[in-house]
């Protein structure tokens, strides 16, 4: 399986509009961040979770050329904005866009206009948007919608519910890897669905605390207590200087930084079917 961290920034991107901080006006490459996403290659299929608001930069700085569904976390403009541009990728098949159930209600309430019969203009995303329950599902799942009948199962797909502030998101575990971003409170009953993870990458936006997201050091003690032998941080604002927070990590937790390939094996459990 192959991850690219398309953007590890949060809300506001880095460099901040109309800051002149020492982060913003850094040349250093990996302190400029597009907003956070991630996109999975695995043997059966291409995903992408969240469309930020600089998607079409990082479907074209990345490649992308092709994605088989996508995974929402949750409906803020950083990490849904970028919805509209994945209209060339949904010309010739249409694209499931999976949620939450208040996250696909606030997404249809938004991007109204791709269901509306109206004038398309440039063209109009061929999407459907639909409802993901507290449950596990497997990639076969999801590509038989398009592609018919499936030969095999694929890697298990679970939504993790975490806490952003009050919100309820998602995260996701597909196999041994594992995406939180956006993070305040992880409950134990999804603890227990992050047993057995060999990575995970979690958002941590900055050092001093926040009510909605995790900070270094909080995400740093969610990490070790999965258990996970691998750890990456992402969704940093302008607080975080790549250089300075990586020889601050303990060795087997880094910072994510935008273009960014992860590859990960499965492991004996997961080619048995049990992850």
């Amino acid at each position: 399986m192959k991850v690219t961290f398309l953007g590890t920034g949060t809300s506001h991107g880095i460099p901040v509009v109309g800051c002149s901080c020492e982060i913003c006006r850094s040349n250093k490459i990996r302190n400029k961040r597009y907003r956070s996403s991630i996109f999975i290659e695995t043997e059966f299929s291409s995903i992408l979770i969240d469309a930020a608001t600089e998607f079409r930069l990082q479907a074209v700085g990345n490649n992308i050329n092709h994605i088989d569904f996508i995974l929402m976390t949750h409906a803020h403009a950083d990490h849904l904005h970028g919805i509209d541009d994945l209209r060339t990728l949904t010309r010739r098949k249409k694209i499931d866009v999976y949620g939450s159930r208040n996250t696909i209600t606030d997404m249809k309430t938004r991007f109204n206009y791709i269901f509306r019969n109206s004038q398309k203009g440039g063209g109009k995303p061929d999407m459907d948007f639909r409802i993901l329950e507290e449950n596990y599902y497997t990639e076969r799942s999801f590509l038989e919608r398009n592609n018919g009948e499936q030969e095999y199962s694929g890697k298990k797909i679970i939504p993790i519910p975490v806490k952003h502030g009050k919100l309820d998101i998602y995260g996701y575990r597909i196999g041994n890897f594992a995406y939180i971003t956006d993070c305040s409170y992880i409950p134990d009953k999804s603890m227990k669905l992050l047993e057995g993870v060999d990575v995970i990458t979690l958002g941590a936006l900055r050092y001093r605390p926040h009510p909605t997201h995790f900070t270094i050091d909080q995400a740093v003690e969610a990490i070790n207590k999965t258990g996970a032998k691998f750890g990456y941080l992402t969704h940093f604002c302008h607080d975080i200087d790549h250089d300075k927070l990586e020889k601050e990590l303990p060795e087997h937790i880094r910072p994510a930084f935008d273009s960014m390939q992860l590859y990960i094996q499965p492991t004996a459990a997961s080619k048995a079917g049990s992850l």
